[in-house]
């Protein structure tokens, strides 16, 4: 192998233990859980895990958990405006069933998708810093490495989509972030940029439902489409 090749993606290493309870690897945001901790005893108030099937084709990756939505509920995406417009997005387009209802009970159910962040815990201000990002990145690509079927990412924002690809060994200068880019990437594996659909976005019209329901569809189609090149040349 040259040295000029590319590093080897993160699929092809061994999965990481996803963070414990009391990961103590980001002392900001430590301190931050369990202040949280002190004042709302009755949330999640932890790394939040996963959701969705690990066998799914379709990977979600957002930023990091709400302070009100997966801090409390434990589960991605849950319990703030953003995870309303993810998910009625996803089951518009077969990627999920049943009723979304803004809690982790609410016996909804993802299909050949799966949600996760760049960073599991909660950071203050939803904002966390550079370091953070990094830190959290092994359990990112211990994400992708434990997904078998893993065809599609489609990365909400800018720092997940620069996550995303250092996970997997890729040069943010050749893939740069656009909203509605589909990116090629090595391996085969398609890479797909949305704004975040968080409230601010949305609010401000820089994301509107049929911008966001747009890269879904797209997905859908190419991902569709690999499966039934994939069974002609069976």
């Amino acid at each position: 192998m040259s040295s000029t090749s590319p590093p080897a993606p993160a699929k092809a290493g061994p999965a990481p233990d996803r963070p414990g309870r009391d990961c103590p690897t980001c002392p900001r945001l430590v301190a931050f859980r369990q202040k949280n901790r002190e004042s709302e005893p009755g949330w999640h108030n932890a790394p939040v895990p996963s959701f969705g099937p690990a066998s799914a084709r379709l990977l979600v990756v957002g930023l990091a958990p709400g302070l009100k939505g997966a801090n409390r509920t434990g589960r991605p995406f849950t319990g703030d405006y953003a995870g309303d417009l993810l998910y009625e997005t996803l089951r518009k387009f077969g990627f999920a069933e049943g009723a979304y209802g803004r809690s982790a009970d609410d016996g909804f159910r993802l299909i050949d998708c799966r949600v996760t962040n760049a960073v599991r815990c909660v950071p203050p201000e939803n904002k966390p810093t550079p370091s953070e990002i990094a830190s959290c990145r092994p359990f990112l690509a211990g994400e992708i490495a434990g997904m078998p079927r893993l065809a599609a990412i489609m990365a909400l924002g800018a720092i997940a989509h620069a996550s995303t690809l250092a996970a997997l060994g890729e040069r943010l200068s050749r893939r740069p972030f656009k909203h509605g880019a589909l990116h090629e990437l090595e391996g085969g594996l398609l890479l797909a940029d949305s704004y975040h659909c968080s409230r601010y976005n949305t609010n401000t019209g820089r994301l509107t439902t049929a911008m966001f329901e747009a890269v879904v569809a797209a997905l859908k189609v190419r991902i569709g489409q690999e499966v039934k090149d994939s069974a002609s040349a069976g």
